[in-house]
């Protein structure tokens, strides 16, 4: 006997088993849903909370990673996990944005979805798991959404569509599609691809709704085993007597005021009749509950006639609030080089929505550290968007991004990502801010666009420039209008905001939000299409200001170069405890990085210290050979020489015999000093027993002699004696007992 009434159902996508579970985990929850594939676990709960005096939707998504999932401990002080992370809040925007539109209007319960992944085996990605779960438990609780929902993956690999890959298969896809939807339409997509034609969109659009079904069908068994009685709301209801009373005395005001081009003088207009029609249908009785009913209700139905004339006059005459043509794009002017000390920056100017985008290149050692539930660790390549208040004529607090912001930098930098050169082809860490200056509609889109041009204004080798464009439909009864270039207004009150962004070639990124039934793949063929040939305009445009990548770096970017060298050597770059890459760091005010596959990277404020610090490395890791010159110096005096550094951590010997060439001497410190330079010239080079040979460079011995003619004065020096023995005499054999036969150490 057990107290659990576990209830479960299971369903095959993708060739893997997908498992919801009920009644075990979170009881108190007005929906729990355990979510399972592989060894992957999400627990989603739905819970309806208070009903509030609001008049908008009180829906929360979270998502909560934990990092014991993976068998990890955060990286925090305080080793447990902070504010959600990106991929936490980007996956709680994809369970958000279908199922938002799903809640029924005069929905005022405080109601919040969480998703925790309990398990991740990094094969199944929980995201898509989180997506179904949050449906399932809405599913089962007394939430009366319109439609369950289901997410799928569908990835390009190799040239075949997979259905939900591994996540170890993501770092080769072509395309990562994600698509949520019901059993009827698709609803949400987003997508990260790397130049695909639409045909292929639209191939695995069909593709991942076959799969949704089989999700929804899944969630609706559930719900017929497992859930619970759904509480019924009844949507406020318009006075139509009063819409229509509003629409007979002020029907030709809100048209005119509603085709005013300009967004701000628009909305003062729209504003200016709307306080007309409350003064004169909800006037002032000094009863403030029934005069605050009043005026919602006569706010409602002036907001009624508002949005039906807007749309009507767009689906039906194919008039634009500002006048354009269905697929007409607002004026577009470019520009780069605003910011003066930025690496690269640009201007984007979209009618009323305007994009700065700046560029930051830096070392290696300023990746970002990745410190989520998943596979990868960094990112070399990162785009940031901000929307400040004032981009929209409004003051408003500024406390870090929201996750709007995070989305719509995720957005464009799934963009621009394909385009940039590999870290070994371009050894420098990017950061892209995309600053939204103005905005009336698609300033995501303008962030790609801007942000594509101050990537090629710093000098990045991007493979192609990127241009986005954000797309709209409106749907009033049988007509259909698809917009290309959506401002704001078209974006608030239509059906469809469908955002694609790419290259001459094709698509890179996609994200659409279809709020109603109906749209067929013909109506999204036609969508992209249209986004295909805006494009193309708006990509004609970026190049009127800059036309490819600078061939040079900004005056202003650190500059690196990296070599490689044998992976044996590095000890001699680094140095005992980090004494010799220390030193050359500070000698060159330079930053170096070296791999475990010899490959040693460099970076400095300038070229001229980067090419000078390179140049020491590469002395100190080639092998000397007789007759390489050194502009050495003293680090040791002996009784039977001095040893000279040639680079760091190599020393030769100069015998004491030629220490003053042509003079005997009867000390080394007589003629040399430790710290003296000298030119010194290799003559002998024993690599078995690691020692090397010098002569003095204005030595007359070795003047004009060949390797070959050094070699023998090198030994000559130490060369055997006749009888075997080693020549030098009683004071050689004397010095070797102290260690003096050593002619070379290396100082690690």
């Amino acid at each position: 006997m057990t107290m659990f009434d576990v209830k479960s159902v299971s369903v095959e996508v993708g060739g893997a088993e997908i498992s919801f579970e009920t009644g075990k985990l979170a009881r108190q929850a007005s929906g729990a849903v355990v979510v399972r594939s592989g060894d992957t676990m999400v627990l989603c709960t739905a819970t309806m909370g208070n009903l509030r005096d609001v008049d908008f939707l009180p829906l929360t998504v979270d998502v909560e990673e934990r990092h014991y999932a993976v068998g990890r401990i955060p990286g925090s002080y305080f080793r447990r996990e902070a504010r959600a992370g990106e991929k936490a809040t980007l996956t709680a925007r994809m369970i958000d944005r279908p199922l938002r539109p799903l809640f029924p209007k005069g929905w005022h319960y405080e109601t919040q979805l969480v998703s925790t992944p309990l398990s991740v085996d990094h094969v199944h990605p929980y995201d898509i798991l989180a997506m179904n779960g949050a449906s399932a438990a809405l599913a089962i609780s007394p939430v009366p959404v319109a439609e369950h929902v289901g997410a799928v993956r569908v990835g390009k690999l190799d040239g075949d569509f997979v259905v939900n890959p591994s996540e170890e298969e993501h770092e080769n896809l072509e395309m990562d599609l994600i698509v949520s939807g019901s059993k009827d339409a698709i609803l949400m997509v987003e997508c990260g691809a790397d130049n695909v034609t639409e045909a292929e969109v639209l191939d695995a659009l069909d593709i991942a709704h076959a799969e949704i079904k089989k999700l929804v069908g899944a969630m609706e068994e559930l719900a017929g085993i497992a859930g619970k009685e759904k509480i019924s709301v009844e949507a406020p209801a318009l006075d139509e007597a009063l819409v229509e009373q509003i629409r007979g005395s002020h029907a030709n005001a809100i048209d005119e005021a509603t085709s005013v081009p300009e967004k701000l003088a628009r909305q003062e207009a729209i504003e200016a009749i709307k306080d007309a029609v409350l003064a004169q249908y909800a006037p002032e009785t000094g009863d403030e509950e029934a005069d605050a009913a009043r005026r919602d209700e006569v706010s409602r139905a002036f907001g009624s006639i508002e949005k039906t004339t807007i749309r009507r006059r767009i689906a039906i005459d194919k008039k634009r609030p500002d006048g354009r043509a269905q697929d007409e794009i607002r004026p577009i002017e470019t520009e780069v080089d605003i910011s003066p000390r930025v690496h690269g920056s640009a201007l984007f100017t979209r009618g009323e929505t305007q994009i700065l985008s700046n560029v930051a290149l830096g070392t290696t050692r300023m990746d970002m550290r990745l410190d989520n539930l998943g596979l990868q660790e960094t990112k070399t390549f990162f785009h940031h968007y901000n929307f400040p208040p004032y981009s929209v004529g409004e003051a408003g607090f500024m406390r870090g991004p929201k996750r709007r912001d995070i989305g719509h930098g995720a957005l464009a930098e799934r963009a621009l990502a394909p385009t940039m050169p590999s870290v070994e082809d371009f050894p420098y860490v990017t950061r892209v801010v995309s600053e939204t200056l103005e905005s009336n509609g698609s300033s995501s889109m303008g962030s790609v666009c801007a942000s594509s041009m101050a990537l090629q204004a710093a000098g990045v080798p991007v493979s192609s420039p990127v241009a986005g464009v954000a797309m709209g439909l409106i749907k009033e009864d049988d007509h259909v209008i698809v917009l290309t270039d959506i401002a704001g207004v078209e974006d608030h009150l239509g059906d469809m905001d469908f955002k694609v962004a790419g290259t001459e070639e094709g698509i890179n990124a996609l994200q659409m939000d279809i709020k109603i039934t109906g749209v067929t793949f013909d109506i999204l063929r036609e969508a992209l299409e249209q986004a295909r040939q805006g494009r193309l305009f708006i990509l004609g445009k970026m190049s009127e200001a800059i036309d490819g990548p600078r061939e040079q770096l900004s005056p202003t970017a650190p500059r690196i170069e990296s070599i490689k060298i044998d992976p044996e050597k590095i000890g001699a770059v680094i140095g005992k405890g980090g004494e010799t890459i220390r030193g050359l760091s500070e000698e060159f005010e330079a930053q170096i990085d070296v791999e475990d596959d010899g490959t040693i990277r460099v970076y400095a404020a300038n070229g001229e210290l980067v090419e000078a610090c390179i140049a020491q490395i590469e002395a100190m890791t080639r092998e000397a050979e007789v007759g390489d010159t050194f502009k050495g110096k003293v680090v040791k005096t002996t009784t039977f020489g001095a040893f000279v550094e040639l680079v760091k951590g190599t020393d030769g010997l100069l015998h004491i015999s030629a220490v003053k060439p042509g003079e005997r001497v009867e000390a080394v410190e007589d003629v040399l000093s430790q710290g003296d330079e000298l030119d010194v010239t290799v003559v002998e080079v024993d690599r078995e027993r690691g020692r090397i040979g010098l002569r003095r460079s204005d030595d007359p011995a070795i003047a004009g002699k060949s390797k070959e003619e050094l070699a023998a004065v090198g030994s000559g020096d130490r060369g055997p004696r006749r009888g075997g023995g080693d020549r030098g005499g009683r004071g050689r054999d004397r010095d070797r007992r102290r260690g003096g036969d050593r002619e070379r150490r290396r100082r690690d």
